[in-house]
C-alpha cells in the first residue's frame, strides 16, 4: 500500500493574477513562500519516504522547506512538468477571449482534449506523467510520498486514476489551493492495482 501526498506548488505573481502559467518557469511571491513553510511544518509528521518535484522552480522551492523539515532530498522529475499551454501562457481568460476567441471557445469546450494554439493537449500531459507517479508506488510499495506539481496536470492525471472523463477536469475539480494536500492511496485488490482518492484539496494545517 502506498500513499502519495500531491501538493500544488505556492502562489506565482501569474497565479495571483489569474494568468496561465503552464510549463513557464514563474517565481513564487512572498506568500508563495509562506505556504511552502506551511508544508513544510506539515512534513516531519507525515512520515515521509520521499520527495519529488516538477523542475520547475514553483515547484521546487515549494518542496525546498519540506526536504528541509525531513532531512530528504528532492527528487527532480521532469515528467511533473505542468501543461504547456502554448501561446495562451502569461494570458487571462479574458485575454485570451480577446486574442484568440475560437481557440479559446474550443479548449473550454474541450479541455483535456484540445490543446491551446502551440500548446499540449492535457491528456498528453496526464499520459507522460502518470508513469512516473505509478514508477513511484513500485518504488515506495509502502511508503509515503510528497509529489509537489502542478494544478492541471494533477487534476488530469485525478482523472485518469479514478475513471473520470478527463474534459470533465474543470468542472468536477474546479480548483487546487496553492499548497492544498490530495491523498490518494494505492492498493492490490483482486491482483489489480487500485487508486482511492481518501483527500483533495485538504490544507496542511488540517493534516
Amino acid at each position: 500500500m502506498t500513499t502519495l501526498f500531491l501538493a500544488r506548488h505556492g502562489e506565482t505573481v501569474w497565479h495571483a493574477e489569474h494568468r496561465y502559467a503552464g510549463s513557464s518557469d514563474v517565481a513564487l511571491t512572498d506568500h508563495g513562500l509562506v505556504q511552502a513553510d506551511e508544508l513544510g511544518a506539515w512534513a516531519p509528521r507525515a512520515r515521509l519516504s520521499a520527495i519529488v518535484a516538477s523542475p520547475l522552480q514553483r515547484a521546487r522551492l515549494t518542496a525546498k522547506p519540506a526536504a528541509d523539515a525531513t532531512g530528504l532530498d528532492v527528487r527532480i522529475e521532469p515528467r511533473l512538468v505542468e501543461i504547456d499551454f502554448g501561446s495562451g501562457e502569461g494570458l487571462t481568460p479574458a485575454e485570451l477571449d480577446e486574442r484568440m476567441p475560437a481557440e479559446w471557445l474550443a479548449f473550454q469546450r474541450h479541455p483535456a482534449r484540445q490543446p491551446m494554439p502551440a500548446g499540449e493537449s492535457g491528456v498528453e500531459g496526464a499520459a507522460r506523467a502518470l508513469p512516473a507517479l505509478l514508477e513511484l508506488v513500485d518504488e515506495f510499495p509502502h511508503g509515503r510520498v510528497l509529489v509537489v506539481t502542478h494544478a492541471t496536470l494533477m487534476r488530469l492525471v485525478l482523472c485518469e486514476l479514478l475513471g473520470i472523463d478527463p474534459d470533465r477536469y474543470r468542472d468536477l475539480l474546479p480548483a487546487v489551493e496553492n499548497c492544498a494536500l490530495t491523498e490518494v492511496r494505492f492498493e492490490e485488490l483482486e491482483g489489480r492495482r487500485q487508486a482511492r482518492l481518501l483527500g483533495f484539496n485538504v490544507p496542511p494545517r488540517a493534516y
